[in-house]
């Protein structure tokens, strides 16, 4: 009965948990995952956070200034990771032209991966707009998404490579783990056999959110930069994505309609040479 218990309970506040973290993921795009961009660009480009103001704050008004509320960071994320997808479909459609035994399968492992490696690449994108202190956040969406496009090789093995290595250095976390959380769960009353394997997991998967995957999106973030430094944007691959992606074509015509606002300050980095649309 209190094995059943516990796994009903469980399972319940994990749902419960879930579904309030489904309704509140625009404001945490908004505040957290955007807000850690900011400052990693910051950073990047060699810029200091201002003295006397909190970091937080400063990257919330560095991002507040860039797309203006949360729901268009968040429906300009939705429509990067549509359109991040029918990239890889128009990788491995190229590759299918290539008599290469074995070619498919390598791009169909790869394509998995990349799926995965999602989360990091639109942050990417994101980061694009807050570097060149975009006034129109869905054109320069637009703009670093076929940068991306025509770097595709370099990013797709960065991408690959990292969501690996991401991943590996996660499941070694929940291995050292195993020992300590096995030996908390047995000195507690009622101790559960599954505790320690569980809370091992829990330690692993909070400092992969937390310590390596910060560091795998600065990672794609320099590469991507240093990628497209001085390079315009291919109306090739324009033409592509356009063709490929319906998103795509709908950031284009957001990109066209956005009235925009008036930026509260220019405390953001410096815009890089491209232009960002």
């Amino acid at each position: 009965f209190r094995a059943t218990s516990i796994f009903w309970g469980g399972a319940a506040g994990f749902g419960l948990t879930a579904g309030v973290l489904y309704f509140l993921r625009e404001y945490i795009l908004y505040m957290v995952k955007a807000g850690h961009i900011a400052v990693l660009v910051e950073l990047m480009d060699g810029r200091s956070i201002p003295e006397g103001r909190p970091q937080i704050e400063y990257a919330t008004q560095v991002v507040r200034d860039r797309f203006g509320a949360a729901n268009v960071l968040f429906a300009v994320d939705q429509l990067v990771k549509g359109v991040l997808a029918a990239i890889t479909g128009i990788v491995q459609g190229v590759a299918a032209l290539v008599p290469i035994p074995g070619l498919q399968q390598f791009i169909g492992i790869i394509r998995a991966f990349l799926r995965i490696a999602v989360g990091f690449v639109d942050e990417v994108i994101l980061a694009y707009a807050i570097r060149t202190r975009a006034d129109n956040p869905w054109a320069a969406a637009k703009t670093a998404l076929v940068l991306y496009g025509q770097n595709y090789p370099a990013m797709l093995k960065n991408a690959a490579w990292l969501t690996i290595i991401t991943y590996v250095l996660a499941f070694l976390v929940f291995l050292v783990m195993l020992a300590p959380a096995a030996a908390v769960v047995w000195v507690l009353p009622g101790a559960w056999s599954a505790g320690g394997f569980v809370f091992a997991i829990l330690f692993a998967w909070a400092v992969k959110v937390a310590l390596i995957e910060p560091f795998a999106i600065a990672c794609m973030m320099q590469v991507y930069f240093q990628a497209i430094e001085g390079q315009e944007p291919d109306p090739v691959w324009e033409g592509r994505l356009s063709a490929a992606s319906k998103k795509f074509n709908q950031l284009k015509d957001r990109a066209s309609s956005w009235i925009g606002h008036k930026p509260s300050g220019e405390e953001g980095p410096a815009a890089p040479s491209t232009p960002p649309a």
